[in-house]
């Protein structure tokens, strides 16, 4: 029995998988061809035809409102941009509540922030890792106005039951679904349930256009208020006639056009994408079937998954040993696993209510309407898979093919052969 890399024994992997990158020979024709056109972008913030940006951002946003089946498909330059717009959009008032996952990526929460309203924080499930719809349900007060969720590491939330809960309740649904593009529920793509949704183009992600976003809404009022606040909002709405002023503080939040030419070529190969990550990570939940203390992602019947990380936990007390010491010794592998994701209602700017300026805006003013609880202890599904059980291998990070999950199914069966090792 070969002794763990961790304890000076020879690696499982000694050469680190290649970088994945699925821009190709289609995307550098396209930018190649906006470069030699001249217009880079044509976005101007008047009230004008190209209030809407060039041709290539018409055309991607066209392609993925086709793509993903809803009325409207809306750029912008980030996918927090897009979280920014879209909380703006559905009419947030300063101080109204919006509820939130802690396991997400903070600008799901700061988000709300952004435009003085308040983030509760509600907990998870333990298996999908997705927003337990009653833990939301716990979290509603007078003063909710939203629920924001994240369909994260590939999967959608329970939308069905989520939605039922906000029409109940009279609130909106924000769907972060920037890890989960081309993931499936109940025959829809996750993110377009939600009265706004969306999906992040940044670069490790499974398509994406180096930075950017898709904001997607079948509501044609939430579509304009989105494109007036990518666009310096303030400005337009007296010429453009609109008289829902609320939130409209502009911004610039657009899209290049050499960006939204690369895009609409990814957009092409989403689908072909997704099946290979999809048939990889199949590939490993059948490599490490049987190895005890290991629970690999549990998928909803009625849903897809499309891994953006492959997420795991470990029963350090079947395992006889802590998930930092696995997660040491698959390193030392060849196995780049996390042993962390987020716990974001633990952030500074939470336990210290310090957001803008030194004196604890919004919390301290009036329009904070009561004492909102960001102490450990009040998510404990998330707070314990943090600090004890979960451990994640990021899909998107790498090129992968099934010899290199072999490799990896590998690395992992050594670990389990010498638990004693780790033991002591």
């Amino acid at each position: 029995m070969q002794a763990l890399a961790l304890l000076g024994g020879p690696k499982t992997i000694p050469v680190p998988f290649r970088r994945y990158n699925s821009i190709g020979p289609e995307e550098l024709a396209a930018a190649k061809s906006v470069i030699e056109s001249g217009v880079l972008s044509q976005f101007l913030g008047v009230w004008h035809e190209d209030f809407y940006g060039g041709p290539k951002v018409r055309e991607f946003e066209r392609r993925a409102a086709e793509y993903f089946g809803v009325k409207h498909a809306v750029t912008v330059n980030s996918w927090t941009s897009g979280l920014v717009a879209a909380i703006g959009a559905i009419g947030i008032e300063p101080g109204d509540e919006v509820i939130v996952t802690p396991w997400t990526m903070s600008a799901t929460a700061t988000a709300i922030l952004h435009w003085n309203a308040i983030p509760v924080f509600a907990d998870i499930d333990p298996e999908t890792y997705n927003l337990d719809p009653k833990s939301i349900e716990r979290q509603i007060t007078p003063y909710t106005r939203a629920i924001m969720i994240a369909d994260i590491f590939g999967q959608s939330a329970d939308m069905e039951e989520i939605m039922a809960l906000a029409a109940r309740h009279g609130l909106q649904v924000i769907s972060d679904t920037a890890q989960a593009p081309g993931a499936l529920y109940k025959g829809r793509y996750a993110g377009t349930r939600a009265h706004v949704g969306g999906y992040s183009l940044n670069y490790h992600k499974h398509i994406h256009t180096g930075e950017g976003g898709i904001l997607v809404t079948d509501d044609d009022g939430i579509a304009e208020r989105l494109q007036l606040i990518r666009n310096h909002a303030e400005v337009v709405v007296g010429d453009k006639g609109v008289a829902n002023l609320a939130n409209m503080l502009g911004y610039n939040f657009r899209l290049g056009e050499i960006e939204c030419a690369i895009g609409i070529e990814q957009l092409a190969k989403l689908a072909g994408l997704v099946a290979s990550r999809q048939s990889l990570a199949a590939a490993l939940t059948d490599g490490l079937r049987g190895l005890a203390g290991l629970q690999t992602p549990v998928v909803g019947q009625d849903r897809s998954h499309v891994y953006y990380v492959y997420p795991m936990q470990i029963d350090p007390a079947v395992l006889g040993t802590t998930r930092d010491r696995i997660c040491d010794a698959l390193n030392a592998e060849g196995v780049a696993v996390s042993r962390h994701y987020q716990n974001i209602h633990l952030l500074p700017v939470y336990q210290n209510r310090i957001a803008y300026g030194s004196k604890g805006f919004p919390w301290t003013s009036d329009i904070c309407r009561r004492q909102v609880d960001y102490r450990k202890g009040i998510c404990p599904v998330a707070e314990k898979l943090n600090d004890e059980t979960y451990m994640g291998f990021g899909m998107c990070v790498y090129d992968l093919d099934h010899s290199d999950i072999d490799r990896i199914v590998e690395a992992f069966r050594k670990v389990w052969a010498n638990l004693d090792q780790l033991r002591t």
